[in-house]
């Protein structure tokens, strides 16, 4: 981005756009291995056998390139992959050395891990742009893919023969927490009670060095490393532990980005966070990222893998809380990862896989799928808990759940309504659950059955009468006066959809406004001094979408106005067309719309 749009995204002050992506995570050592023949006979910490757990298997970036045209063809659009960065070499337990696989325990943020790269040289990663990296990027913007990158600002290593908390600079020791007269590390221990928040801010947790995040050095220090990898061409950023720092830390570190790249999307691990708990709420609404949603995940597998007895009932119970957040649409949903075993092996069946697979596709939110979930890859060694989780991917043939994958992932990135529309149930009980998402005129209607076979019929649908292809293939629904007739098989789903014609104008705004005071049946609309808003006009003002009970989204286009700068209220429109509108009580909004393109405005109702 040259630095004249990025001072015109920041004025017009826009927000980043990620809700039609479908992303892919992967634990990259063991996802795929592209150059077998590095040199590794002396590396007591590479396992070639692939039986010791503890140990690196080979994947590497360039197996990663090579797959991507697999990847391609499942839909995926964004790559996340556990963290890149140079790290230690292994850690001691007892008489066991194991290696740190999983890359979350970092010793240099200006440098790669040369076991992910062809040659050990590629480490410097910002000293070239002729990488392994350089390519991975290249090809997959190419594609129109993105990259996220996994970054931990928390901590850094625990104790290892090479001492405790070692951070580098490109090669250059700058922090030792063994030795720490610049106070990069707090010195507090390990924690000792998860309810106490200043412990879970500055405490150790599971003995790694944990930095302090008052001291500025610090802080300029992981700014302008991460910077630099933007500057690579990163498109996103995973955020690691992020309860453990204070709420104003990830404001300052969101606002920095964002004059640096606003185009940069984040979100961060709250881990087991819920959202009737106040803490992550208020992280997902304040620190200028989104979070991973447990809350959806925890639900999903007590669903289709735990035996909760209130069945989807539970996953609605948490879906009708997402009024508590500014922007449940851009959560990002899922349900197993790398630290939880893998639905297999909490018992659930291939089937029960795919219906969770048809869920998280078409659910709000934005979807990531943990690697090799699509080819049913599992271990139960130990009830699959870590490592083995994380087995090595070793087939990439089309299965039942590739070709669901591919088919949603179409439909998603096509389809407003699994973009930017609400979730709207329309049957729940313990077996089955059906839901509408719907934006303007696009729609997608969901069925899902979990129980035997069995008939519904379902009224009150919303969903455009006619004769409807199920996504899936195999069925044809048939709605007639906003009723259907639904014929579910055992661990059965249906998925129909219409797409509606997108916005279009000179510059279109997508606005997202939270807080304002209606009540079922109101509409929220914008009125304001250009022509596209009405010239104040009541009876021509822009009526908006409801998402859910906090929040309203529309997109608006402009032609006459692109370019210039406008103000703009917001007014609600009661059920009863008798009862007066009611305007916020404020001053006058102004904002610049930029000339061509598109912009993301973010507004709270003010009374």
């Amino acid at each position: 981005m040259s630095d004249d749009s990025a001072a015109l995204k920041i004025l017009a002050d826009s927000d980043v756009e990620f809700r039609s992506e479908t992303i892919y995570f992967i634990v990259l050592d063991r996802f795929a291995i592209g150059n077998p023949d590095k040199a590794r006979e002396a590396d007591e910490m590479f396992d070639a056998s692939h039986q010791d757990w503890q140990k690196y298997w080979g994947g590497d970036l360039q197996g990663l390139i090579e797959r991507l045209g697999y990847l391609e063809s499942l839909g995926i659009t964004a790559i996340w992959t556990t963290p890149l960065f140079e790290q230690v070499h292994s850690m001691t337990t007892g008489e066991e050395r194991r290696a740190p696989v999983h890359g979350y325990w970092t010793s240099d943020f200006k440098r790669i891990n040369p076991r992910w790269m062809n040659d050990p040289s590629e480490k410097r990663l910002f000293q070239r742009n002729d990488t392994v990296f350089d390519t991975l990027l290249g090809e997959l913007h190419r594609r129109g893919m993105k990259f996220i990158l996994d970054i931990v600002c928390n901590h850094s290593s625990p104790q290892t023969d090479g001492g405790k908390g070692r951070l580098y600079d490109d090669g250059k020791l700058i922090a030792d927490f063994d030795n720490d007269t610049a106070n990069w590390y707090h010195h507090y221990g390990e924690m000792q009670d998860w309810t106490d928040e200043w412990q879970v801010q500055n405490c150790e947790l599971a003995g790694l060095a944990t930095f302090n995040e008052n001291n500025i050095l610090y802080r300029d220090h992981i700014k302008e490393a991460i910077k630099l990898w933007v500057a690579k061409g990163v498109d996103a950023l995973r955020v690691d532990t992020v309860k453990h720092m204070p709420l104003w830390f990830w404001q300052e570190f969101c606002a920095d980005l964002d004059a640096f790249n606003p185009n940069l999307f984040r979100f961060g691990e709250w881990i087991h966070g819920h959202p009737g708990q106040e803490k992550p709420v208020e992280f997902a609404n304040k620190s200028g990222m989104t979070i991973l949603d447990f809350g959806f995940c925890h639900a999903v597998r007590a669903i289709l893998a735990g035996g909760r007895r209130e069945g989807f009932r539970h996953l609605q119970e948490i879906l009708d809380l997402d009024g508590n957040y500014s922007g449940a649409t851009e959560l990002v949903t899922f349900f197993e990862n790398h630290d939880m075993p893998r639905l297999q092996s909490l018992g659930a069946p291939n089937e029960v896989v795919d219906l969770a697979l048809v869920l998280l596709l078409t659910s709000r939110g934005i979807p990531c799928i943990y690697y090799g979930c699509e080819q049913y890859l599992h271990n139960d060694t130990d009830g699959g808990k870590d490592p083995y989780n994380r087995p090595m991917m070793d087939s990439w043939e089309s299965t039942p759940a590739c070709r669901i994958v591919a088919a949603l992932s179409k439909e998603r990135k096509l389809n407003p309504a699994l973009q930017l529309g609400g979730q709207w149930p329309k049957w729940i009980d313990e077996e089955s659950y059906v839901f509408l998402r719907r934006y303007r005129d696009s729609s997608c209607l969901v069925a899902l059955n979990k129980g035997p076979e069995r008939e519904l019929v379902v009224s009150n649908l919303e969903f455009p009468d006619g004769e409807h292809d199920c996504l899936l293939g195999g069925q044809r629904i048939i709605v007639a006066d906003g009723t259907a007739a639904l014929h579910l098989n055992a661990n059965q789903a249906i998925v129909i959809a219409v797409r509606g014609g997108p916005v279009r104008g000179r510059c279109v705004v997508r606005l997202q406004v939270n807080g304002a005071p209606t009540q079922p049946g109101d509409t929220l609309a914008v009125i304001g001094d250009c022509p596209e808003l009405g010239k104040w006009d009541l009876a021509k003002a822009h009526r908006m979408e409801c998402v859910n009970a906090n929040t309203w989204f529309a997109e608006i286009p402009f032609e006459q106005s692109a370019g210039s700068s406008i103000g703009y209220k917001l007014v609600v429109f009661p059920v009863d067309r008798k009862a007066a509108p009611t305007r916020e009580n404020r001053i006058v909004r102004r904002r610049l719309i930029p000339s061509r393109g598109s912009a993301k405005w973010r507004d709270e109702w003010q009374s």
